[in-house]
């Protein structure tokens, strides 16, 4: 195994596209703040040799860069994701809205589809999809969930609920795309792992393929509520045969396989039971005959029901004749104007009206919230009122039946309650509307300021509160973990808020929420949803004519892009957004979208490009004292220089970076650092230096809690063991190593260390065993779209075929590495190949082959630096010199390898030339 790209690709195939799919170990990660940077220093290390090969268009690799920390651009650390779990985890989620204690009968429904979910289990047979469907406030989504509740054990694997929409006045439907990512990242996958890209068509394909996968063993139960189409949930249905769907909606869906169940209104006597029951009147003290006359004046639908109910509970001096009249009197004040739901929408205009004048002013409001649920903060910024009066207000409605509770302290409008609310919106002032949206973006962008201050690392640039924010009251966030949950719950809610503000030309707060939503997005992703964000950032940027801020835009676009790995988009991005910068003499944000160019051409391996681009970036930072961005162009710098086979230009700028971590106090920069100038100094062949950083970069992750990292630098270590003859040490290394990766279910990892692992085999004499780990790991490079894992397992099964006599096989295995190195400009790789393809030829008894091998291997490794392949060459001419010659040849090639060897610490070379040199002399 060769010297340092060793040690490089343990990390580099992991590092690469590898580390994105790691960090979904986050069930953890999110309550401990320690771990998401981590992995970014690992990328950035060694992306040098698995980016620029890796499949760009795989998810992992586009994961890869997912973690990348707002104070870090430069380098892609891993991150842990609000409430996912293990990508191995079970899925096991409890996320159905909570039963209402007064649902009424609906027996010969509930009947039929326990009935029907019961009889397929016990014949072992696949569920079908249940269609419930029925007119608006029949109690579609009641049902469900009741039913949810029912089922629920018989679902031990987890229970989702997802709105889609359908029918949400003033929301689009939810396309299914974004559904499903939802989806997968509430079922554990971590965000970056979920498949993203620009061809809508292909992104939902690869969601709903990674959907299916994830349910395939699990019985979980799913209700899709309020669904538009089946075209629009299609996606959506798991491919298992254990798991049961439940879907409502408006209209009569149509599908091979499922069992569609009409709900009606309610029976009228039902419907007069449920009355009574929430009206709190004893039975016997109403007149049944008027109840149901009450009931059938509302069409008998449940949610006018409770709302006449709620009435008369809430007035104890009116009889059921009082509220007969009020009901009759409003049906007669809506006219035809609302002719088709004039029933239902009569109750809604009697409780409205009998809100106080200050509530109903609070309940229109509501009407103007572009999300879709609301908390009392949300409340207060649309109401003008304080939070404590509108969690007030929030909770009269709610016992009014004005509103649905949900989990969490939510609320939210059922559709035709959102849509009697915003009726006063047309027949008002439309300013009232504006002026609203105002509002809550105004209270988000506050709130975002105080989220941004535990998720954006020390000395990164933080989007400013907006003008007035201390006179906004915002939700008590203490952590990180505070911090990413409240991020993750309104991140559709300020998504939303964008939209509406972009509609309405209120160009400054999109801009402004744009920016302040950058850094969770950056690490949350899906990028996709991130690359539409900052897109209409730039627009909007452009109507205000604000150069600055559309620069930052431009920034984003780019990162995000990166991420994505759409190169050519990305940098056609960050070289507008320096444009962008330079037209207004913006110098933090032109170094920082050169430091950002510098990091895509160093993956594209435009190394001369990307040093011009870090060299100017670190320039501006020093003008600017700014420490971490400083710290962070000498980093990527550093890779650079690496990538470019400048070993000592490498040491010195990942020095310098190291030493303003250290100065910041920033552990995972320092961490980081210290793991990548392990790298070098172990392609330098100073073994000892390179263990020492690699053991001091486990103990920071040790201290950090970061599991995942803790694996890579496991690897980095067992190599540097390999090389330095212990290799039980390193076999343990690695097999610890393994074991954290299969546990976190992070595909890159495992792929490393079952490589090292067959390395460690084929040194010990297993062979047979070291193909099957080697050819394991090709197919897992393969499968990732990693061309560097690829190289680096073909040169290890190029060695071990040899051994074995498979001839062919092994020049074709050197042949394919070869090729792949040579396209990434890796010298130090490429002599590595020379070198074991010499040995076999002189193995081979080709002696004169095998030193045209050797030859160039020593010139490439002496050009470079690299002295454990210049050791490799200068043993195999002076084997070859022997053989051809006679023993009085080759003895100096000889010699000189045993100094390289020596200083190394590679004895069993030493021994093995030593002992060729002694038989010379008998």
């Amino acid at each position: 195994m060769r010297l340092g790209r060793g040690i490089a690709i343990a990390v580099v195939a992991g590092g690469g596209a590898v580390t994105t799919l790691l960090v979904g170990l986050v069930t953890n990660a999110v309550s401990n703040q320690s771990r998401w940077p981590g992995w970014l220093g690992w990328l950035q290390e060694h992306a040098w040799f698995s980016f620029v090969v890796l499949g760009v268009t795989m998810a992992g690799l586009t994961a890869l860069l997912a973690g990348l920390s707002e104070s870090r651009p430069s380098a892609p650390h891993g991150r842990p994701e609000d409430g996912a779990g293990p990508p191995g985890a079970a899925l096991v989620l409890r996320s159905l809205p909570r039963d209402t204690a007064a649902f009424t009968d609906r027996a010969a429904e509930l009947e039929r589809l326990v009935g029907s979910v019961r009889a397929s289990q016990e014949r072992g047979e696949g569920l079908p999809v249940h269609v419930i469907d029925g007119m608006p406030g029949v109690g579609k989504t009641t049902f469900a969930v009741h039913a949810g509740h029912l089922l629920s054990e018989r679902f031990p694997d987890g229970q989702l609920f997802v709105n889609l929409n359908g029918h949400t006045p003033g929301r689009t439907p939810v396309q299914a795309g974004e559904a499903l990512s939802s989806l997968l990242a509430a079922a554990g996958v971590p965000t970056q792992q979920i498949p993203v890209g620009d061809d809508v068509g292909a992104v939902t394909e690869a969601r709903a393929a990674m959907w299916r996968s994830r349910l395939a063993d699990k019985k979980a139960l799913l209700i899709l509520d309020n669904a538009a189409s089946y075209r629009q949930l299609e996606p959506l249905l798991p491919g298992g045969s254990g798991c049961l769907v439940l879907v409502t909606s408006r209209k009569r869906l149509v599908a091979n396989e499922e069992a569609v169940m009409s709900v009606d209104a309610l029976p009228p006597d039902h419907a007069v039971d449920l009355f009574i029951r929430l009206s709190g009147r004893p039975a016997d003290a109403l007149d049944r005959n008027l109840v149901d006359e009450l009931v059938r004046l509302c069409g008998c639908l449940p949610l006018g029901v409770s709302l006449l109910a709620a009435r008369l509970r809430h007035h104890p001096s009116w009889t059921a004749e009082d509220l007969r009249g009020r009901l009759v009197a409003a049906r007669d004040r809506l006219g035809e104007l609302r002719a088709g739901e004039r029933a239902v929408t009569a109750t809604f205009d009697l409780s409205y009206r009998d809100l106080t004048p200050e509530r109903q002013c609070f309940f229109r409001q509501l009407g103007f919230f572009p999300g879709t649920d609301l908390d009392a903060h949300v409340g207060a910024a649309l109401g003008e009122v304080s939070v404590v009066a509108a969690r007030r207000h929030l909770e009269a409605l709610y016992d009014d039946h004005l509103i649905d509770e949900h989990p969490g302290n939510r609320y939210r409008l059922h559709d035709l309650l959102r849509d009697y609310a915003r009726g006063f919106a047309a027949e008002g002032d439309s300013m009232d509307h504006v002026e609203a949206v105002q509002r809550v973006c105004t209270y988000y962008l506050a709130a975002l300021a105080v989220a941004n201050g535990h998720i954006v690392r020390s000395g990164a640039a933080v989007p400013p509160a907006p003008d007035g924010a201390s006179r906004v009251e915002t939700p008590a966030l203490e952590s990180r973990a505070d911090a990413l949950s409240w991020l993750e719950t309104e991140r559709a809610n300020i998504l939303a808020c964008v939209r509406r503000a972009n509609g309405l030309a209120l160009y400054d707060l999109v801009v402004r929420l744009a920016a302040a939503m950058a850094p969770f997005l950056r690490q949350a992703g899906p990028w996709d949803q991130a690359v539409g964000l900052h897109r209409t950032a730039v627009e909007a940027a452009r109507h205000t004519g604000d150069q600055r801020a559309r620069g930052d835009a431009l920034a984003e676009l780019g990162v995000v892009r990166r991420f994505m790995a759409t190169y050519p988009q990305a940098i056609e991005a960050l070289n507008d957004a320096v444009t962008a910068y330079a037209a207004v003499d913006e110098r933090r944000g032109k170094a920082d979208a050169l430091n950002q160019l510098g990091i895509v051409w160093y993956l594209t391996a435009d190394n001369e490009d990307a040093a011009r681009a870090q060299t100017e970036a670190l320039a501006l930072y020093r003008e600017l004292g700014n420490r971490l961005g400083e710290a962070n162009a000498f980093a990527d710098l550093g890779m650079t220089y690496r990538q470019l086979s400048r070993f000592d230009a490498a040491v010195e700028a990942q020095s310098g970076a190291l030493a303003i971590y250290r100065e910041l106090g920033d552990r995972y920069g320092e961490a980081n650092s210290l793991r990548d100038l392990g790298v070098v100094h172990c392609l330098m062949g100073a073994y000892d230096l390179a263990a020492q950083h690699h053991q001091e970069a486990f103990d920071i992750y040790l201290e950090l809690d970061d599991r995942v990292h803790q694996a890579y630098a496991l690897n980095e270590l067992g190599v540097v063991r390999r090389l330095t003859g212990d290799i039980e040490g390193a076999r343990a290394a690695h097999s610890q190593a393994l074991t954290h990766f299969t546990e976190l279910g992070e595909r890159f990892g495992c792929a490393n260390s079952i490589r090292h692992l067959g390395v460690v085999d084929r040194i010990s004499g297993d062979v047979t065993e070291a193909i099957r780990l080697l050819e394991e790991a090709l197919d897992a490079y393969r499968g990732l779209g990693s061309r560097g894992g690829e190289a680096a397992s073909l040169s290890e099964l190029g060695v071990a075929r040899g051994i074995v006599g498979e001839i062919d096989g092994a020049i074709e295995a050197f042949q394919g590495g070869l090729r792949i190195l040579r396209g990434l400009g890796d010298r130090c790789g490429e002599a590595e190949v020379l070198n074991h393809w010499g040995m076999l030829l002189f193995t081979s008894r080709e002696p004169t082959a095998a030193r045209r091998h050797f030859d160039q291997a020593l010139t490439l490794a002496q050009d470079i630096r690299c002295p454990l392949e210049e050791a490799r060459a200068l043993e195999g001419i002076g084997r070859c010199d022997w053989t051809v010659d006679g023993p009085d040849h080759g003895v100096g090639s000889l010699r000189a390898a045993v100094i390289v060897y020596r200083r190394l610490g590679v004895s069993a070379a030493v021994d093995d030339i030593e002992r060729l040199l002694v038989s010379r002399s008998r």
